[in-house]
């Protein structure tokens, strides 16, 4: 523990007698001094005998740090002879090594010249027995050494190539005999030990047959092999895939060469099954089929690309994407060069079965919109006057526009779209999709749509007809609906397949083409549609309004709160109101709802200049606009309202007191009205004759 002297000199007091009770009886400080100078004194002979022990040490350390000093500079020295010692030593290694080296060399040379000589006798003995015509070596009679006489066979091969034929023919043939012999047996050893599951065995067979010209009928017999009972099940993909999967592992143990092998292996799965696979799926269906063939193509191909996508895993050389590649292209390229031609004959024929059979579901004798002059010339004068051309078509409350078949043409189209991302070349897929388009625009646009507005338009009555049925709303929703589905493949389906080639310009403006043209039939048929309504509530005042309603004979005496006709017309409106909203949205709804709006005000406000007013008519007139008025509020839309509470503001002029006509025309919503409306609205009264009322409105 830390000395502490406070603690130290407690402690000692404590142990003295009568030195631990200061101040009390006990307390003796003369003994406690004695005490404490004793203490010093032994403290003091202490610390004497510690310092002489220490110096005693420090003596004995430095007398020990000079020897070990001496030790170490003698060691030092010991080291620096043994460090030369050593490098003598590593030069005199260096130069026996040297010495041993070119005495190798030497010995080398003399013993190859001897082994090529050794082995040139035997080739020479080996040689003597063909030219005699008899094989007497074991290593020629002996199976067991067909390895060795493979090597021997090889060499006398490459030797008698090179002899003259005239005079070595005999023995040139009998050595090329031996020579495929040998070839033949090595070949069958090699297949009875594939068959029998030995890899060591055939990996053996199969370096001696590397420098024979047969090697690669043996590796031909390797792929044969193992293709034996591979492709027993439906799935020849599958099959496959399973079969290259299993070669892989075992073809680097047997072979040197083992991309080499397992890319011919692959070649020859391609060329043979696939190839025969795909030529009776396509072929059964080429010429009498075309859906059945291009689901088949689409699917065939799919599945050879999916493969080609798994065999990328294996090493098959250095460029294995293009082997690949160059595999599918020789099976599909005579079914890939004309598919385009195949499908669009397909989509046309198919997108015209589709709308021929709706047609005639609805019993229906498709008429052919005219094109040429003539017609580019009423054309011209329907859209700049908005009257109908030609007699109006009755069509029964029928659009000619189905959900059903328009998603049956999308769906047509969607898959030929897919097809084509698919089997399209990447120079021809923004070429052949725009042609797909052009087919969705002709059959679903032009063929459908388009015919559909043409023969709604021709249905529309004219404006003075009476009890009117007005379809051509239906087909304005109708016809909103299948464009939100044609814009979405649009954007889904075609755009990825364009949107980088200078295609996209081109589908984007034939897409607007398409849609001006509806819009401007669209808004035709709608104009007339509101013409029409309002020449039916024409109609229903023209009935249902007399001229006493707003001039009773008895004036004491009106019960009703608004007139009939008003009642008929703003149910008719309402009626209108909710067709309109169910047929549109967005701001169509608002725009067509303001038109309407507008055709109605001046319509009420038109005929209600027709009569005069006594004072009980004006009450009853402008309870009629009131009424106006509240159906105007279902529209929605603020100019309308405003329009209509003028119009009752007016109305106020037919009842208000001759005094206060000037101070009700110069009110908030008459004071910026046309003075000669005003004085229209009061040359209505009654009694505007009397000289008191002009002369209060001059």
């Amino acid at each position: 523990e830390p000395f502490v002297a406070d603690e130290y000199i407690e402690r000692l007091a404590w142990r003295t007698p009568g030195g631990g009770s200061r101040g009390g009886e006990a307390f003796d400080p003369k003994r406690l001094l004695e005490e404490f100078v004793n203490h010093i004194q032994e403290l003091q002979v202490m610390d004497e005998r510690i310092q002489r022990k220490v110096e005693k040490l420090e003596q004995q350390c430095q007398k020990e740090a000079k020897e070990f000093a001496k030790k170490v500079q003698e060691l030092q020295k010991s080291n620096q002879v043994a460090f030369q010692h050593f490098q003598e030593l590593d030069e005199h290694i260096s130069y026996v090594a040297t010495k041993v080296c070119h005495l190798g060399d030497q010995l080398e040379g003399v013993n190859t010249p001897r082994q090529r000589a050794v082995e040139a006798q035997k080739l020479m003995k080996y040689f003597n027995e063909f030219l005699d015509g008899e094989l007497k070596s074991d290593v020629f009679t002996n199976s067991e050494k067909i390895k060795e006489a493979a090597d021997i066979i090889q060499k006398l091969h490459l030797i008698a190539q090179e002899l003259p034929f005239d005079r070595f023919s005999e023995v040139k043939s009998k050595i090329a005999s031996k020579y495929h012999d040998l070839e033949c047996q090595l070949i069958q050893e090699f297949t009875s030990a594939q068959r029998r599951g030995e890899i060591s065995r055939m990996r053996e067979v199969a370096a001696v047959l590397l420098h024979f010209k047969g090697y690669s009928h043996c590796v031909d017999v390797y792929i044969k092999q193992c293709q034996e009972g591979a492709f027993l099940r439906n799935d020849v993909f599958e099959d496959a895939a399973i079969l290259c999967q299993r070669v892989n592992k075992q073809v680097g143990d047997v072979f040197s060469n083992p991309e080499t092998v397992l890319a011919k292996l692959i070649q020859n799965i391609f060329e043979v099954k696939l190839q025969s696979y795909v030529k009776d799926q396509l072929e059964e269906h080429r010429k009498s089929d075309a859906e059945q063939y291009l689901k088949n193509l689409y699917d065939l191909y799919t599945r050879t690309t999916n493969l080609s996508s798994k065999l990328m895993e294996f090493n098959l050389g250095t460029d294995k994407q293009t082997f690949l590649s160059k595999l599918i292209k020789s099976i599909f390229i005579s079914y890939l060069e004309n598919y385009i031609e195949v499908e669009i004959g397909y989509l046309k024929s198919r997108s015209a079965m589709i709308l021929q059979r709706y047609y005639d579901s609805k019993n229906h004798q498709k008429r052919s919109i005219g094109t040429g002059g003539i017609q580019d010339l009423k054309e011209r004068i329907r859209q700049r006057t908005n009257l109908p051309l030609g007699p109006s078509i009755d069509t029964h409350g029928e659009t000619f526009l189905s959900q059903e078949v328009v998603v049956n043409l999308l769906q047509e189209t969607k898959q030929a779209f897919e097809r084509c991302h698919r089997l399209s070349d990447l120079s021809d897929l923004p070429k052949n999709a725009f042609r797909i388009f052009s087919m969705l625009v002709e059959f679903l646009c032009t063929e459908h749509i388009d015919y559909a507005l043409e023969t709604g338009l021709a249905g529309i009555p004219s404006s003075d007809s009476k009890n009117a049925n007005l379809y051509f709303l239906d087909v304005v929703h109708q016809a909103n609906t299948i464009f939100h589905l044609f814009d979405k493949q649009f954007n889904d389906h075609l755009m990825p397949l364009i949107s980088s080639s200078p295609k996209l310009s081109e589908c984007l403006q034939k897409k607007k083409d398409i849609i001006e043209q509806m819009e401007v039939k669209l808004d035709m048929g709608i104009d007339r549609t509101l013409n029409c309504m309002i020449g039916q509530m024409k109609h229903i005042l023209a009935a249902e309004q007399k001229k006493t309603d707003f001039k009773p004979e008895d004036e004491n005496n009106v019960l009703i709160q608004y007139t009939n006709a008003c009642v008929k017309v703003c149910g008719y409106v309402r009626k209108q109101l909710e067709k309109i909203r169910n047929s549109m949205d967005g701001k169509n709804v608002d725009t067509v709802l303001m038109e309407l709006g507008v055709r109605f005000h001046r319509l009420i406000y038109e005929h209600l200049q027709q009569y005069s007013y006594s004072c009980m008519g004006g009450m009853l007139a402008i309870c009629d606009v009131a009424e106006y008025r509240k159906c105007a509020k279902d529209f929605k839309i603020a100019l309308v309202l405003q329009l209509f509470d003028t119009l009752h503001a007016l109305c106020n002029l037919l009842v208000v007191a001759p005094d206060n006509l000037k101070q009700v025309c110069s009110g908030e919503q008459l004071a910026n009205l046309d003075k000669n409306i005003l004085h229209s609205f009061v040359q209505l009264r009654v009694d505007y004759r009397s000289a008191r009322l002009a002369r209060h409105f001059s």
